[in-house]
């Protein structure tokens, strides 16, 4: 008993260590997860949000950004918009519209009303002018002389005035652009009827295939088709047909043949004579609306040019 109590208790004390110092490394790296799910929401967003025909530009783009960048990508300026609307029409889904369909149908109808209007009235007057000039051929004794060298007819482009050459009854000179007095007779007849037509006029001199005879340097049938057309124009225009009202004067030489069989036959040396419609005026002469200014005929040559004789 002694000896257990002389045993000496011994106590075990453990001592623990700190812990070891750490910086904020981790903070860093959980900013950058964190910024980079964002991102990833973010990008996942625009994707859903992103009209398809933009989704397919950009992918033209960077299969050839270069192509893309020069001439446009499918996405450009034909994507679906995300946002039902646009334009002036909010119910709208496909793209940016400027105007409905039906306000689109509704103008290209009033377009071919306006037209067809135009047409109808265009057929009325030329029609009326139709049967003014051959009333007037009928009742003037010295025009129903002639009535075999005047040709009428009602074409595409308007009615067509022929006024032809004959074997032994020429309408000019020969080989010149001087008017014989019986042609001044019909011109000034049919100008003085032209005088107070809306539509515009177009005015062709026409030879036959014969070549002409050099007398002067250059000078040939173009040229001589055009001083005939623009001594006709003359004559049309002292007779009362307003000068503005002509769309054009051409001189056609043997292009447009009245009898391509008989290159050389006297009918084929003519003035042609057309009230345009103004369908026919607007596609003959290139242009959408009746000028106003006075149109440019060829340039005139003086009648007393000296020329060679030779029978056109």
């Amino acid at each position: 008993m002694a000896e257990k109590k002389l045993q000496p208790i011994i106590i075990k004390r453990i001592k623990k260590g700190g812990h070891a110092a750490h910086g904020g490394a981790w903070k860093i790296a959980y900013a950058d997860f964190v910024t980079a799910m964002m991102a990833f929401f973010l990008l996942m967003w625009l994707l859903g949000s992103t009209a398809k025909g933009e989704l397919q530009g950009i992918a033209s783009y960077f299969a050839s950004p270069l192509k893309v960048a020069m001439q446009g990508g499918d996405g450009s300026g034909n994507s679906s918009s995300v946002i039902p609307g646009g334009g002036n029409d909010l119910s709208k889904v496909h793209g940016q519209v400027r105007r409905s369909d039906a306000e689109s149908n509704t103008h290209m109808r009033t377009i071919d009303t306006v037209r067809a209007e135009r047409a109808r009235q265009d057929a009325q007057r030329i029609k009326a002018l139709q049967a003014k000039i051959d009333a007037l051929i009928t009742e003037n004794p010295r025009l129903n002389e002639y009535r075999s060298q005047i040709r009428i007819d009602v074409t595409p482009d308007g009615l067509q005035i022929q006024i032809v050459d004959d074997q032994n009854r020429p309408m000019f000179d020969s080989g010149s652009a001087l008017v014989k007095p019986y042609m001044r007779d019909i011109l000034r007849e049919i100008g003085a009827a032209l005088g107070g037509v809306e539509n515009r006029v177009s005015l062709a001199g026409h030879t036959d295939a014969t070549p002409y005879g050099n007398g002067e340097r250059g000078y040939g049938n173009w040229e001589l088709s055009a001083d005939r057309a623009n001594a006709s124009r003359r004559e049309l225009v002292a007779a009362g047909m307003p000068d503005a009202k002509l769309g054009r004067v051409v001189g056609l030489a043997a292009s447009d043949l009245l009898e391509p069989d008989n290159p050389r036959a006297p009918v084929n040396r003519r003035i042609t004579i057309t009230v345009l419609t103004h369908e026919a005026e607007e596609r003959l002469m290139g242009k959408k609306s009746a000028p106003s200014s006075l149109p440019a005929t060829t340039a005139e040559k003086p009648d007393n040019s000296i020329r060679i004789p030779r029978n056109k």
